[in-house]
């Protein structure tokens, strides 16, 4: 039986609360629980107040095989229970970071934002270079008509003599 560590929710609309339980893997969410270990509340303004889970309990269910779920994993390792998957999920993110970036294709939001503020800061240089080329050659050609009035201008001055 694969045992799992993971959250079911309780509350109301807009009004979320989160039991930790422990439960079969092959249950669905809100199915038979094997053991509750705690509850997590996100809309507490303090941090202490949260998350109140059995600390024992959670070491024991761990200790027998049990999996907690990505969100109850950084909950454990936040209160400073360590467990081998926060490691080898650790381990995985750097792994996927780093053939990310072996790829050359940016990894997480920070390193999109990085990347779309360079490609905007090109995007700026190429429109005012463009810029500079049209007025250039809008100079360019004010000078050539310039040029070609003022030689018209001479051509008629000298054939009126």
């Amino acid at each position: 039986m694969a045992v799992k560590i993971r959250m079911t929710r309780m509350g109301r609309r807009h009004r979320p609360f989160f039991r930790i339980n422990v439960i079969d893997g092959r249950a669905p969410r809100d199915g038979r629980v094997l053991e509750k270990l705690g509850h997590y509340d996100p809309l507490v303004k303090e941090a202490d107040k949260q998350i109140i889970l059995d600390l024992e309990r959670a070491q024991y269910w761990l200790s027998k095989g049990a999996i907690p779920s990505d969100t109850v994993s950084d909950m454990l390792v936040r209160l400073g229970v360590k467990h081998k998957y926060a490691d080898d999920r650790k381990a995985k993110g750097e792994k996927a970071r780093l053939i990310a970036k072996k790829k050359g294709k940016p990894f997480d939001k920070a390193q999109r934002a990085e990347v779309q503020k360079g490609l905007d800061a090109e995007k700026a240089a190429a429109d005012a270079a463009a810029k500079a080329a049209a007025e250039a050659a809008k100079a360019a050609a004010e000078a050539e008509k310039a040029k070609a009035d003022a030689e018209a201008a001479e051509a008629e001055a000298g054939s009126g003599e």
